[in-house]
């Protein structure tokens, strides 16, 4: 046997344990997202049937920290469905980048909403900013602006007669 087709034996068998691994980190990230749930459903009855409080009521703060909750189960979803391109034989790796960075987008969002601005510096406000920004500018470049790009670049083909 060829040196090239023992390697080729050798990948495959690599890339089929890390897909049976991406399965498992997925029925694990399943658990975590039903726990998510639970917590903010736990969260959300202990505040608003606290004595100490009105009854039924929320104050910003427990609004600001359930929406962090909330945000947190999401984010722990755009993970879910990116191990899931993982255990995928035919991936589309640039559709892993943009899960990657709507996911970072995500992350950075629920950490702004959470922000107490009493104690964040400025220089992690700007930061926070900057960070923003470049993941806005990065998802625009691949998931919106690169859509018609790879769309008018088989139009083209097709008018040339050229595959």
């Amino acid at each position: 046997m060829s040196e090239k087709g023992s390697d080729d034996k050798v990948i495959g068998f690599l890339n089929r344990v890390i897909r049976q691994v991406a399965r498992v980190v997925a029925v694990i990230m399943v658990l975590v997202i039903i726990w998510g749930v639970a917590d903010i459903v736990y969260v959300l009855y202990q505040r608003l049937t606290d004595p100490s409080h009105p009854f039924m009521l929320l104050e910003i703060r427990d609004i600001l920290a359930t929406f962090g909750a909330f945000m947190a189960v999401l984010i722990a979803i755009e993970i879910y469905h990116n191990i899931i391109l993982y255990a995928e034989d035919h991936r589309d790796h640039r559709l892993a980048v943009e899960i990657v960075l709507g996911t970072a987008l995500m992350a950075i969002s629920r950490k702004v909403i959470v922000f107490d601005f009493k104690e964040t510096t400025p220089e992690h406000i700007y930061g926070s900013a900057a960070v923003i920004l470049a993941l806005v500018i990065g998802y625009y470049l691949i998931a919106v602006r690169g859509v018609p790009a790879a769309h008018d670049s088989r139009i083209t083909r097709d008018i040339d007669g050229k595959p």
